[in-house]
């Protein structure tokens, strides 16, 4: 059987779907290995959208189906990833977090190895604050929580400003969102995404 990893994601200018599809890339490396990514639903009304600029965007990844709770019970790994909000991920993904109360009940997701993601607009903007922040819904579901070791040389990559850190992958999307997710952060995601699988695989071999 493969291991079935799920990457799921609220993006609103396509930031957090790009390290998303990275994330995936890696994942899929790891022989034996599928990666489905799914978004969260939006809550922002199309006028809001609109004014934010957002709209086109979003049709860059429209086509990615919406998460449902239920979608996690059959994963052997996940990836959450979310813009940061004040230090915290999206309303969005906190929405999806909180709908997922019956699997916590159920203790559906225990053991589960499970890391984060997310993307800034500033370089100190809350990067790894959201990421911890994200860490708790991980902990409280009884995950196992995977970030990215230093085996990434990517991570202490001191020739360009990057985001990224051991408690998951990022980007920084610069203050108007036009700086777009570099060589360096994909590799930092894409070593994360195929990190989880790995252990996805032991785990699920046991």
């Amino acid at each position: 059987m493969s291991t079935q990893i799920k990457v799921i994601f609220h993006s609103l200018y396509g930031h957090t779907y790009q390290l998303a599809e990275a994330l995936a890339e890696g994942a899929r490396s790891v022989p034996g290995t599928e990666a489905q990514l799914l978004q969260v639903a939006e809550t922002l009304p199309d006028s809001v959208l609109e004014k934010m600029g957002a709209v086109e965007a979003k049709k860059a990844f429209a086509h990615i189906p919406v998460a449902k709770p239920a979608d996690l019970t059959d994963a052997d790994g996940l990836l959450f990833g979310s813009g940061t909000r004040f230090g915290s991920a999206s309303a969005q993904l906190q929405a999806f977090f909180d709908s997922t109360g019956g699997l916590w009940q159920k203790g559906a997701l225990v053991g589960k190895p499970a890391g984060v993601f997310v993307s800034t607009a500033t370089q100190h903007g809350g990067q790894e604050s959201t990421l911890l922040n994200m860490h708790t819904f991980l902990l409280h579901q009884g995950m196992i929580v995977v970030g990215v070791p230093y085996a990434a040389p990517e991570l202490s990559n001191l020739d360009a400003i990057s985001g990224g850190a051991p408690y998951g992958a990022g980007t920084i999307a610069g203050p108007d969102g036009s700086r777009q997710p570099t060589a360096n952060e994909l590799a930092i995601a894409r070593f994360q995404g195929k990190h989880l699988a790995q252990i996805a695989a032991k785990l699920a071999a046991k």
